[in-house]
């Protein structure tokens, strides 16, 4: 596969993330097939039940297995991991190995799969619909789900400035970010995530409506500074997106003075039910 025609993207059946890569040159998915046996075996430990499959199929010549391509994706501790994947055909083979109720539901769910990427492809307005789906689905408000929404966009904004601006590698952008984060909240973004509790999980989609909107307001303040300013390099963007944080901060000294609560919570999204922003802990 090409390097540029790679996705990387979270799928969801039954309320079980399936991490996946599209290959929009092959116009096909390729799922991680620990979890595909979590959700079909519904096992406590699907790792393992895979390595004891993969070792029976080997024994057994079974092509299925020399099939599986490995690519790093996203574990739950957060760190990047190689992982066994199988394509659309690859996972129909693996089902049929695995004995579960769930198999013709989850084939239902992998034919229709294809086809939605696909339509996506041409109407970018649907790719939005499921999106939103997504985030209903998990118990977010539509309020929330806007601003949600627009933060994506303008997070993209600011990417694309960086990027004019000189930053090219990835811990350069994790910096930048981290200097917004740590201005406003006292947090990089990785403590902040252990403060919620979290790991895997998006920090953004387990933050409350107002913590949202500074995270946004730190990003929009230091993109619009550095469309004017034009600072090249890493040292220079890192003091713009600090002036951005401390934007953030002084919203945030503001809102925690005339509401008397912290604008800062632990609590997060897990389990689908988002926090009311009357209930955040001092």
């Amino acid at each position: 596969m090409k390097e540029n025609k790679i996705d990387t993207i979270t799928n969801l059946f039954e309320g079980s993330e399936i991490r996946s890569i599209w290959d929009s040159e092959k116009e096909d998915y390729y799922f991680s097939v620990v979890d595909v046996i979590g959700v079909l075996t519904e096992s406590s430990d699907p790792s393992h039940y895979w390595r004891t499959l993969k070792s029976r199929m080997i024994k057994e010549g079974n092509e299925t297995v020399t099939n599986c391509d490995r690519f790093k994706l996203k574990a739950k501790d957060g760190k990047m991991r190689i992982t066994d994947m199988l394509d659309t055909e690859g996972i129909f083979r693996l089902i049929e190995s695995v004995p579960s109720p769930k198999a013709e539901p989850f084939k239902m769910w992998l034919a229709s799969l294809g086809k939605e990427r696909i339509d996506e492809v041409f109407d970018p307005e649907k790719a939005i619909d499921r999106a939103i789906d997504y985030y209903r689905k998990k118990g977010y408000s539509d309020i929330w789900i806007e601003v949600r929404l627009k933060g994506i966009l303008n997070r993209k904004k600011l990417t694309d400035v960086w990027k004019e601006n000189g930053i090219t590698e990835n811990y350069e952008y994790a910096m930048l970010t981290n200097e917004i984060y740590k201005n406003w909240s006292g947090m990089k973004a990785q403590e902040y995530k252990d403060f919620k509790g979290i790991r895997k999980e998006s920090l953004r989609d387990n933050m409350t409506d107002i913590e949202v909107i500074l995270t946004d307001l730190g990003e929009v303040t230091a993109r619009d500074i550095a469309k004017q300013e034009r600072p090249q390099g890493l040292k220079d963007n890192l003091a713009v997106a600090k002036r951005g944080g401390e934007v953030s901060k002084i919203a945030r000294e503001s809102y925690e003075l005339q509401t008397g609560h912290s604008a800062i919570t632990n609590k997060n999204s897990i389990g689908g039910r988002y926090i009311d922003t009357s209930k955040q802990l001092n």
